[in-house]
């Protein structure tokens, strides 16, 4: 087995997360966390109930502050280094939920001047580009826009250099390489940029004048970045900023690492792919727990706890007897594994149906998201 790897830039190997809690140095998300968030949301995401958000940092303290009268604000984002897949969806879907149950402000960094830094094959005006072409995802999304704020951070660069120049002055060369592992080889712009990114942390509470608390719902590899937010918040006078961390979406291929566009676009699903190519892929590249053979298959029955087709019905099947059933029924061998892809086929091709029709209306509501200078 592949020792697993777990970065802001490289997720490899099989992710086992009661390790991560421990290396990270984050919780685990309890009951006690759960019942406390259904007695403001009424009834919990399914995303929580089946553990694919299961970590946190200062998660209590902001539902303790919020049954006070304290609202949150939420923050998650996107680096735009090419269309947007749906690993990078399972966060904002949630986002929208916590929106919708909290009735809280959401801020969305598209961080088109980190890809740029970091990617030598992109130039700064490809990677602004692609900013507004994922931020149509967002949009599509349902986001309400009185208390939806989208910006690429080189079009919003006075209000965050502004913020990012204290948290800057505050964190040395070596807190940066030994978090975010840069060596001397690094760019210089890299050194900067994690005070830029941290400064959306603190920009709710600059805007509204106000000392509101951020919540980050992100996949647990963007963690260090929100380390050295959280160090410097109280030299600031800011509340520190929390956090609730995803499981990543698997790779199609298997449980090794998780989707990402790294391991090629042949194998990578993105919002803005057609029926045909969707059922290519997930024909072609789903990882099958079923057996060699049909008659063994029938017999013996298959493997939906390492089978791709299932593992991602977890994330996008919210009917848990649907969901029930269908591992039932896969274990005891009454349904096949062309079957059970055919249901993820189904799945996925319903919800990119609607999404893209929304994306297409997205590209008119656009500007009443986003922020500028």
């Amino acid at each position: 087995m592949e020792e697993a790897k777990v970065t802001p830039w490289e997720v490899t190997g099989e992710v086992d997360y009661d390790t991560l809690i421990k290396e990270f140095g984050t919780s685990k998300i309890t009951p006690s966390i759960l019942e406390s968030i259904k007695k403001h949301s009424k009834k919990l995401h399914y995303m929580l109930e089946r553990g694919i958000f299961f970590s946190h940092r200062d998660l209590d303290i902001v539902l303790k502050e919020y049954s006070e009268g304290k609202k949150f604000a939420i923050y998650t984002g996107r680096g735009p280094s090419g269309d947007t897949h749906l690993g990078h969806m399972i966060p904002w879907i949630f986002c929208k939920w916590l929106q919708d149950a909290f009735n809280v402000d959401f801020y969305f960094m598209i961080t088109d001047d980190e890809k740029f830094l970091c990617k030598k094959d992109l130039t700064l005006e490809q990677t602004n580009k692609l900013a507004y072409e994922n931020a149509l995802d967002i949009v599509a999304l349902g986001f309400d826009p009185k208390k939806t704020f989208i910006f690429a951070d080189t079009d919003y660069m006075n209000q965050l250099y502004k913020i990012a120049l204290p948290i800057a002055k505050r964190v040395t060369a070596s807190q940066a390489k030994a978090v975010f592992g840069f060596t001397n080889n690094t760019n210089i712009g890299m050194y900067l940029w994690p005070a830029i990114q941290a400064a959306t942390c603190f920009l709710p509470s600059v805007l509204t004048g106000k000392k509101i608390r951020t919540l980050i719902p992100a996949a647990i590899d963007q963690d260090p970045y929100w380390r050295i937010a959280r160090d410097v918040a109280p030299k600031l006078g800011f509340p520190k900023t929390a956090a609730i961390h995803n499981i990543f979406l698997p790779s199609l291929k298997g449980p090794q690492g998780k989707m990402s566009t790294s391991e090629g676009n042949e194998a990578t699903i993105f919002t803005t792919d057609d029926e045909k190519t969707v059922k290519k892929k997930i024909n072609k590249y789903a990882f099958s727990g079923g057996r060699d053979t049909l008659e063994e298959h029938r017999k013996k029955g298959g493997n939906p706890d390492i089978d791709m087709s299932y593992q991602w019905l977890t994330f996008f099947e919210e009917d848990d007897k649907k969901l029930k059933k269908i591992y039932d029924d896969y274990k005891s061998g009454k349904l096949l594994s062309g079957e059970l892809k055919a249901i993820l086929i189904k799945k996925v091709n319903t919800f990119l149906k609607q999404h893209q029709k929304n994306r297409e209306k997205a590209k008119k509501l656009l500007p009443k998201f986003i922020l500028k200078d």
